[in-house]
């Protein structure tokens, strides 16, 4: 059983002793803590908290907890039920919430469930408010209402089409093009949100033709819910069958697009954000943001359109503060991550979908051969196992002493960029291990950085 406490929320296993697990009982105990944080960060007394969460087999059980413990709070309660995370996101701020949970565990296997927390903007909480609420919650320095005072919940079922509306308000995104265009889509929600928004957003986009693999909502995880290729063979297969023109694979709570082309290929999680790039820089001049870990391609289409690419700290809400900082157009993550500012800052496979496929409409290439338009990068992921007595700041410190010569970014670990390509060493959060990410113009190349720098890793120990 695991429970992990962080600044961005709490997550863990559903099942044994409390402490050891997203136990009723710690659900409680941070669950009230993050109202506890709210009451002190908010002006008016008549607060609300936004609730959704995914399709989870835990989820109706963790809700039950957690919508009675902000009511026992003293804090009402907006539940909107099944929804995505952005779709939650978006409700906090339309009804000028002063927070709201999401439960979820992404694309965690389905024992896991999680507390995800925004603040009454519906972003994630920065890192100082995520350590206020876990010192307030190791301190159990919360105190419930009375009698007269309990919040009230109500419950709202409409979310999803308020979500979706405002999508097709947006300027960029054309529904004549996508429904002239005539799409065949076949779609895998690996049996959670997306199975329910999906449908209906392509339904309001003008698809008609949409095959469902995996869409009922029902928490029982067909594959291993992480968007990566190995675990998408059944919908690369079904997209050829179908003779589709593409597929869409989501995560559980639908913040993760990767995208399978005509031909069964992966587009490639990482240039779901580069294609989205492409398509918003040609229609609106500006700038990009996405992680240090994230593909070179999107500085390279970026600086094509005459505009500044950033790189920021791993972690949503650090794209999302240099986002703001330098008036990014569009950013996100490499992991399948769409932020369009003009919607929300949040990462929302929806708007995503849908200013996708308006770039594929008014193209009118294939899928696969709008991908082979981009620059070609390959990321080798590795990991070194540490052991107690390994100093990792030591170890980072010589190797940027090693690499002096070359440009060297250490906001996030060290990153180190080369020529043709560059290498990302981090330490995890949530292990015992140094990531080495490393990315060049083919795989034998980004596993020769990789290799590289862990060898120089090796001489230092």
């Amino acid at each position: 059983m695991t429970l992990i406490k962080s600044i961005s929320g709490i997550r863990g296993t559903i099942g044994g002793k409390a402490g050891d697990g997203l136990s009723p009982l710690d659900t409680v105990k941070f669950v009230s803590a993050y109202c506890q944080w709210v009451i002190q960060n908010s002006s008016n007394k008549d607060l609300c908290i936004v609730v959704g969460r995914d399709a989870r087999i835990s989820g109706e059980m963790v809700n039950s907890i957690v919508v009675g413990t902000i009511m026992g709070m003293g804090i009402n309660v907006i539940d909107i039920g099944l929804a995505t995370t952005p779709t939650t996101e978006i409700a906090v701020a339309n009804e000028s919430a002063n927070g709201g949970i999401i439960l979820t565990a992404s694309h965690n296997p389905k024992q896991w469930n999680a507390l995800k927390l925004l603040n009454a903007k519906g972003e994630f909480l920065s890192a100082d408010d995520g350590i206020q609420i876990l010192e307030i919650a190791e301190n159990e320095d919360f105190r419930y209402a009375e009698v007269d005072d309990l919040g009230s919940v109500k419950t709202r079922n409409d979310y999803l089409d308020i979500h979706i509306k405002q999508i097709l308000d947006l300027p960029l995104v054309d529904v004549n093009a996508i429904k002239a265009a005539k799409f065949k889509i076949v779609i895998d929600a690996v049996n959670s949100v997306g199975g329910i928004a999906i449908p209906e957003l392509l339904k309001a986009l003008g698809v008609n033709e949409v095959v469902e693999l995996y869409c009922e909502p029902n928490g029982i995880f067909p594959h291993n819910p992480e968007p990566l290729p190995e675990h998408l063979t059944e919908i690369s297969k079904l997209v050829v069958e179908s003779k589709a023109h593409l597929g869409f694979v989501v995560d559980p709570d639908v913040d993760r697009l990767a995208i399978v082309n005509e031909d069964g290929s992966m587009f490639g999680e990482e240039y779901t954000l580069v294609a989205v790039a492409d398509y918003i820089l040609r229609n609106k001049k500006g700038n990009t943001v996405s992680n240090l870990s994230s593909s070179r391609a999107l500085r390279d289409v970026t600086n094509n359109y005459g505009g500044e690419y950033f790189a920021s700290a791993v972690g949503e809400v650090n794209v999302v503060e240099s986002m703001k900082a330098n008036n990014a157009v569009i950013g996100g993550e490499g992991n399948g991550g769409i932020i369009y500012p003009e919607l929300h800052y949040g990462r929302d496979s929806l708007v995503g979908i849908a200013l996708f496929l308006t770039h594929l409409a008014n193209t009118a290439y294939k899928c696969s051969d709008l991908r082979s338009r981009f620059p070609e990068y390959v990321i080798a992921k590795k990991k070194m196992q540490l052991t107690p007595e390994i100093n990792v700041d030591k170890i980072l410190d010589s190797v940027k002493d090693k690499f002096s010569d070359q440009k060297i970014i250490d906001i996030d670990g060290v990153k180190i960029e080369f020529e043709k390509g560059w290498v990302h060493l981090r330490k995890s959060n949530t292990e015992p291990i140094i990531r080495i990410y490393a990315e060049s113009i083919n795989m034998n190349k980004a596993n020769e950085l990789a290799d590289k720098i862990i060898n120089e890793i090796k001489s230092f120990l």
